[in-house]
């Protein structure tokens, strides 16, 4: 039998690059999504893909050549984000900075999901890497523009649950809280185990028909 193949982006460090290392682990061929190739350690087990999710050129290039190399694909991770803002008030908010977030945190997966939908069959996953700063049932007045990409990819989530619910393609957003990254800073209570632990359970663990969920730690959150 061949190994199942994993997608995740941003995967040069961080959440990204032990999600990376712990599916290699479990026996995934893992294709690691990162800008800059040179910068990256190898992994065992792990292909460096050149891929920026902010363009479509080069989400379109990526596609190509997964699809020229494995021909499938059984699960695409959505990590890649970035924070720009910090505890600002939200009427001070650029347009500009909020553009810049929604590009990579919530357009970005949208345009990866519609260039690999179709290497994705029965059964496979799609895991969108959010916040509980997206959850409009509890209010964030922290970094507007992050929280208002993951409110959007939130509901970016649900529609392609629906749109891919027909094939059976489970699609979910995680929350894998705040983690001890450089995103998350030191001071975050959480490590990047636990972080990691609450996506992987999506990818190993979910049952297939779970789908168009928020989830933390393998228990669903309120949106």
């Amino acid at each position: 039998m061949t190994q199942p193949i994993a997608l995740v982006t941003g995967a040069s460090r961080g959440l990204g690059r032990e999600l990376a290392r712990r599916l290699a682990e479990e026996g995934y061929t893992v294709l690691a999504g990162v800008r800059d190739p040179a910068k990256v350690k190898a992994l065992p087990g792990v292909e460096v893909l050149p891929l920026d999710v902010t363009d479509p050129v080069a989400i379109a290039a990526a596609a190509t050549s997964v699809k020229a190399r494995h021909g499938h694909l059984d699960v695409l991770v959505n990590n890649a984000g970035i924070l720009l803002d910090g505890a600002g008030d939200v009427l001070a908010l650029e347009a500009e900075l909020l553009h810049r977030t929604l590009e990579t945190n919530s357009i970005g997966p949208l345009r990866m999901v519609q260039a690999f939908a179709a290497m994705l069959s029965k059964g496979d996953r799609i895991v969108n890497v959010s916040s509980g700063g997206g959850q409009l049932s509890v209010p964030s007045t922290w970094s507007p523009a992050y929280c208002i990409s993951k409110t959007a990819l939130n509901a970016i989530t649900v529609h392609l649950a629906e749109a891919l619910k027909p094939r059976g393609i489970a699609v979910n957003a995680v929350c894998p809280g705040w983690v001890r990254t450089d995103m998350g800073g030191p001071g975050a209570p959480r490590s990047l185990q636990q972080g990691v632990d609450s996506i992987l359970w999506l990818v190993l663990k979910a049952g297939p028909e779970l789908t168009g969920g928020f989830w933390r730690d393998g228990e669903r959150i309120a949106w």
